[in-house]
């Protein structure tokens, strides 16, 4: 005789099976940095150092802060591979505007995120209204903010005027980098946007069936567009932090950032197909990443065989995130 679970008891075991998966990939991430700081800590000389540690944070922050948009956007199925060159021209906006352009420092902040929000939205905007793939709208994001900051700058760095905010931007409060206080208050704002608000559901709902979605009422170009501004905000709050940290803005900064937090993301377990992921799984990611990148200077290993090593990564997340999501299609359709 064939027993039927209830309605209820259907629920509790998709849930079971989606919280064990979660479950199942940021255990695989905290055992394999556990792994990862034995190894660096008893192989390269200074890995465990305080400074070295402060180090990693303010490392960590260059990548998570815009990690956290970047994932709500590969959730709902789209992508943003803009976020380098934005944070580089972000640096050189906050710095022109500060330093040239009689904005002082506050206006020259308050230009770059205004800045941010407007070439993400037009992004989202592009997307949302044309049809145009998200790839081909923040390539060309990419390549006009690169050529722009190049540009404006000559290549050469852009110095900063003095200033107390610029300081302790740049620097730490209580003996922590600022911009890794930044990164978890942001993380927590991020985890809760997506976790319990209408909008981080609708996010949700997009990646996993965007034709359902509109049908529900989702209003897929509004979302589209948010989802976009976000992380060019995001993007232009990395920059400033940035700016702050060098004492410039440059146009050739961040190169490849967008890599490593797309890489962050992948490795947290957020699927590239949309519907899945988590900030947690992210903020692993992007421990990992930056405590892979930090070891591999300490070991001194070439800088073009870390691009390689990076790559490398990169690609096994991807080929791990698809035999997940295979899998996790398969549970749910059987």
């Amino acid at each position: 005789m064939t027993v039927i679970d209830s309605p209820a008891e259907q629920r509790r075991s998709r849930a079971g099976r989606r919280f064990g998966g979660r479950s199942l990939n940021e255990i695989g991430l905290i055992a394999a940095i556990v792994v990862l700081y034995i190894a660096l800590g008893s192989s390269a000389a200074g890995f465990l150092s305080l400074d070295n540690q402060l180090g990693m944070l303010r490392d960590a922050a260059t990548v998570g802060i815009a990690a956290w948009g970047v994932t709500l956007v590969i959730i709902a199925g789209e992508i943003d591979i803009s976020i380098g060159p934005a944070v580089a021209f972000s640096s050189v906006l906050v710095a022109k505007g500060a330093a040239e352009w009689g904005l002082g420092v506050a206006g020259g902040i308050l230009l770059t995120l205004v800045a941010g929000l407007a070439w993400g939205a037009l992004a989202g905007w592009l997307r949302a209204r044309f049809d145009v793939p998200s790839f081909i709208a923040t390539l060309g994001v990419w390549s006009a903010l690169g050529g722009l900051g190049l540009y404006l700058t000559d290549a050469l760095p852009v110095v900063l005027p003095d200033s107390g905010l610029m300081t302790v931007l740049g620097g730490s409060v209580l003996g922590i980098p600022t911009p890794a206080i930044i990164m978890v208050v942001l993380f927590f704002v991020f985890a809760y946007v997506a976790r319990y608000t209408a909008y981080g559901r609708s996010v949700y709902a997009v990646g996993g069936n965007a034709p359902a979605a509109r049908m529900s009422g989702i209003n897929l170009a509004k979302i589209r567009i948010l989802l976009f501004a976000t992380t060019g905000l995001l993007s232009a709050i990395t920059g400033i932090l940035l700016a702050a940290r060098l004492g410039s803005g440059n146009g050739g900064a961040a190169s490849g950032l967008e890599f490593d937090v797309i890489a962050a993301v992948v490795i947290g377990g957020t699927a590239l197909a949309g519907g899945r992921g988590s900030m947690l799984g992210t903020l692993l990611g992007v421990v990992f990443i930056t405590v892979i990148g930090n070891g591999l200077v300490l070991l001194g290993v070439d800088s073009f065989l870390q691009n390689v090593v990076r790559g490398v990564i990169i690609v096994v997340a991807v080929l791990v995130n698809v035999i997940i999501t295979k899998r996790a299609r398969a549970t749910r359709e059987s």
